[in-house]
């Protein structure tokens, strides 16, 4: 019967013609025009349709589904409004053909261009946020050299043997694979590069990742071999690159954004981290290390700007007790810098990926 089901009581034009008043607020286009209205209903003066979006039910959705109820309801004919959410996230062309994730849609490497400014931090609040709004999700620890997303997630049970692949161990929906599983305590590798590109294959290929919508893979700073294996191995949909304000570390992390470039990855966009330290006692800020650098990068090379992720003793007590503070409510202010920052991943992967097909809807 099609995507659209017609009713002599009320005209489907006229219907449609309201919904292209509302727009999604991420994407910056009309919900119609970007074909996010599925299952057309139209019963006498009932009007029900299915909203399915192509990225996680952020905040930002529960307004367009707002938005999309009152518009309607201001329809001449329309005496009831049923709108219901969902999302099917969409992936990078060619990622169907990757013989070693083919269930894996988007690809999400987490960089920096030295260390310490918190950028695995980072990589496991943005694989929590997106979980905590829908996405299947799994976090890939490339960090070999320093191994630390088992202590930030919490997550110590090692993987176990399945009858092809490893079972990544589970936590918080997250599966999870990491060098810190296989070594032991305060021993440190010290591989060459064939062994390097040997470990990311495995990590990839030999572990049962099942059907992720995001892969969050966090690197190990700078621009080494682990690097071009991963870029070299599967088709990265894109690449966060983690600073703090201050120049110096901008510009080794512009050597990080450089490296991408030539390997033909995506820059998804800059996250300022430590970007400010709020006083939690008398509430007055002090940019330690400088603020707004992160942005002004962006707007010099013309990449998306992430967000801005402030300095708080609160986010480093509670890494180190394996509790990301993701997990908080949307009334957090540091929460809601993570999904903030999760949710402008998300909007630049959908952008990046307009031109894929979905491949699955999850219905809420």
């Amino acid at each position: 019967m099609g995507l659209f089901k017609k009713d002599r009581e009320l005209d489907e034009g006229a219907v449609l013609a309201a919904l292209q008043k509302v727009q999604d607020p991420d994407l910056n286009q009309d919900i119609v025009s970007l074909g996010f209205i599925k299952d057309l209903k139209l019963d006498g003066g009932r009007v029900s349709s299915t909203i399915e979006f192509n990225m996680p039910l952020f905040p930002s959705k529960r307004q367009v589904q707002l938005q999309a109820e009152e518009t309607l309801r201001e329809v001449p004919g329309v005496t009831d409004v049923l709108i219901s959410l969902a999302f099917s996230i969409n992936a990078r062309a060619g990622t169907e053909t990757n013989h070693l994730i083919p269930t894996v849609r988007n690809t999400i490497a987490v960089a920096s261009g030295k260390g310490g400014v918190g950028k695995s931090t980072v990589a496991v609040n943005l694989a929590v946020a997106l979980t905590k709004y829908g996405a299947r999700v799994g976090l890939m620890d490339a960090d070999v050299y320093g191994p630390s997303i088992p202590i930030l997630m919490g997550a110590f049970d090692p993987p176990s043997a399945g009858t092809a692949k490893i079972l990544p161990p589970e936590i918080r929906g997250i599966k999870l694979i990491s060098m810190g599983y296989f070594l032991p305590k305060d021993e440190a590798v010290i591989w060459r590069g064939p062994m390097l590109h040997k470990m990311v294959q495995q990590f990839l290929g030999d572990v049962d990742w099942g059907e992720l919508d995001y892969l969050v893979i966090d690197l190990p700073p700078g621009t080494g071999d682990i690097q071009l294996s991963l870029c070299q191995t599967i088709p990265l949909t894109g690449a966060v690159v983690v600073s703090t304000p201050q120049d110096l570390a901008l510009e080794v992390a512009s050597k990080a954004i450089a490296m991408f470039k030539r390997l033909n990855t995506p820059i998804l966009g800059i996250a300022e981290n430590m970007s400010y330290y709020a006083c939690p006692r008398c509430g007055n800020r002090d940019d330690i290390f400088g603020h707004g650098g992160a942005r002004k990068a962006c707007e010099k090379g013309g990449y998306p700007f992430l967000g801005e992720i402030p300095l708080s003793t609160l986010i480093r007590t509670r890494s180190d007790d394996g509790q990301p503070l993701a997990l908080e409510d949307g009334e957090s202010p540091i929460s809601r810098a993570f999904t903030d920052l999760a949710r402008a991943v998300a909007t630049q992967v959908s952008l990046n990926n307009a031109q894929a097909v979905p491949l699955i809807s999850i219905e809420e």
